[in-house]
């Protein structure tokens, strides 16, 4: 059963006097348990798409769906702080803070449930993604790349979701640390059963995807 949906999506921009259409009439479908990359060139649409299933922007047309309930039913804000999380190209995270600290940022907010040991599960977390006690207690722009990404993806865990996007995580990261990357991710998806949806230009990173679509001209098309 699918977790996310998109039915008939339609998001455009008014450019002078012509419209520019972003994303024609796109339906898709995403379940628990798998890892999905949507693919596609910079100005395809992928990262609009993402966008709004994320419920950072608004479709012109269309209905998008969690858990068969409308998200603007839901209401984007708690959508966003209780169904979701969102791994960013560039981390995203609070410079001034720990990595713990930025971990333990989502925990505050949501009203999932959450341990009451909020400290030892952000630990917990940031050392099943890679980051040692020792670096969790460190300043986050005093990182790596490599690691303030790790970060990223421990705080997104952090609240409890069942659905993670990505946008281009990979993006500033050498090849090998994004196979380490895409490694968690598949991780996260088949071992713990959450919906991971990531945009990428990488063919390479859409070949180790369990479902890969491609964006052209806005439509969607599903890659065999």
């Amino acid at each position: 059963m699918a977790i996310l949906k998109a039915t008939n999506i339609k998001y455009y921009y008014q450019d002078g006097e012509n419209i520019r259409t972003i994303l024609k009439d796109l339906s898709i479908e995403f379940e628990k348990g798998k890892f999905y990359t949507i693919l596609g060139p910079s100005g395809s649409g992928k990262t609009t798409l993402l966008s709004l299933l994320a419920a950072l922007d608004e479709p012109k047309e269309g209905r998008i769906l969690y858990n068969d309930q409308d998200i603007k039913t839901i209401g984007y804000e708690k959508y966003r702080r209780n169904m979701i999380s969102i791994v960013f190209q560039s981390y995203n995270l609070v410079p001034y803070m720990t990595a713990l600290e930025n971990v333990m940022i989502p925990m505050a907010i949501t009203e999932n449930d959450i341990p009451k040991n909020t400290k030892e599960v952000a630990y917990n977390l940031l050392d099943y993604i890679g980051i040692t006690k020792t670096k969790a207690d460190r300043i986050v722009n005093k990182l790596s790349g490599g690691e303030q990404q790790r970060v990223a993806i421990a705080r997104s865990l952090a609240s409890n979701v069942d659905v993670i996007f990505a946008d281009e995580p990979t993006g500033n990261l050498d090849s090998e640390l994004e196979d380490e990357i895409i490694e968690i991710f598949r991780t996260l998806a088949h071992e713990h059963n959450k919906c991971i949806i990531m945009v990428t230009h990488s063919k390479e990173i859409a070949d180790k995807s369990d479902v890969s679509f491609q964006l052209k001209k806005g439509v969607l098309l599903q890659n065999e």
